[in-house]
């Protein structure tokens, strides 16, 4: 579940307009191979982000069930919508309409009416609800469709929330890509602003029998550490040593075509450290400091100091290993 994702109407939505190639230059890639665009080392990529998901993502209470019909709720109320606005109409709904069967006895005009009371929007979504409700116990004996396919047979749901519902519900569904998940692999791997690009990637870098761990964890970088203004280091995003918008410093995507301020930062220079030690290999600091900046001075305000706090931060992160070699400091990229 994402903030946003699909339109009223059930269908997908898109990305907004932005450039058609990708942030490195990738449009001289084929866009049907998939595997032009991912790192030499896709499963460090994958473990890398599971990792950093399971160590502590944002507590929302539908990640807690694996039951398709509040997830389903949930997805319904998201489109969107902030996923933050979502938490109490989401309660209060279940609290009213517990189960799928207490929604398919529900008067439609009760359910449209709690939509409107809680400015959900679009108040054919309640009534697409409420109409598929019946549907799983009329068509499918009271149980839900698990697959993708099953599942956009239920009145309003297109194929974005269907996977959703698919992958949270059952850990059965293909790689979710909604817009969080193309910005950041329009950033991180220079994939071009193409749906089918982005859902060949997004299939090919999620593990096999995976998809509600990995969905849930690649929406979630999009939506703390690599949203419109990025937050790299701060979160810490778990792909900045394969990201290619870290190492150039442009953070444009197809929904953020303005550059966001990233000029002079300290993501800025940690990502220049990162581009200095992937061609350099090893570095000392006045080996590595003019690399990084022009007014780059030992002794100065921008100088060896300044420049061991980035790379005690990069080493925090796992991302560096700062040793010493024949009595100096050196800093190196971890494998």
């Amino acid at each position: 579940m994402t903030d946003g994702g699909e339109a009223a109407d059930g269908t997908d939505k898109t990305a907004g307009s932005g450039a058609n190639d990708g942030a490195d230059g990738s449009e001289a890639r084929d866009a049907a191979d998939p595997e032009a665009f991912l790192p030499a080392d896709p499963e460090a990529v994958r473990e890398a982000l599971v990792d950093w998901y399971e160590a502590g993502h944002r507590d929302y209470p539908w990640r807690e069930t694996t039951d398709p019909y509040p997830v389903l709720v949930s997805e319904v109320m998201s489109q969107q919508t902030q996923l933050d606005r979502v938490i109490e109409p989401w309660r209060a709904f279940l609290d009213r309409w517990p189960t799928v069967e207490a929604l398919a006895a529900a008067d439609r005009s009760a359910v449209v009416g709690f939509w409107t009371d809680h400015s959900l929007g679009y108040n054919n979504r309640a009534k697409y609800l409420h109409e598929a409700a019946g549907q799983v116990l009329s068509e499918h004996d009271g149980e839900f469709p698990r697959t993708p396919e099953g599942l956009q047979e239920l009145m309003g749901v297109g194929p974005y929330t269907a996977n959703a519902v698919a992958s949270f519900a059952f850990d059965a569904g293909d790689a979710v890509v909604d817009t969080n998940v193309k910005r950041v692999l329009y950033r991180a791997f220079g994939v071009p602003d193409e749906d089918e690009a982005f859902e060949r990637v997004a299939n090919e870098l999620m593990p096999d029998g995976e998809s509600r761990t990995w969905n849930n964890a690649i929406m979630e970088l999009g939506g703390v550490a690599c949203g419109t203004a990025p937050r790299c280091d701060e979160e810490p995003c778990p792909w900045r040593a394969w990201c290619v918008a870290y190492e150039t410093g442009d953070f444009t995507a197809p929904d953020v075509p303005t550059q966001p301020e990233f000029e002079g930062s300290r993501r800025q220079f940690r990502g220049r450290i990162v581009r200095a030690l992937r061609e350099h290999e090893e570095l000392g600091p006045d080996e590595l400091g003019p690399r990084i900046r022009v007014d780059y001075a030992p002794d100065g305000d921008h100088g060896r100091e300044w420049l061991g706090d980035l790379l005690a931060d990069l080493a925090d992160d796992g991302l560096v290993e700062v040793t010493e070699r024949d009595g100096e400091t050196v800093a190196r990229l971890r494998r």
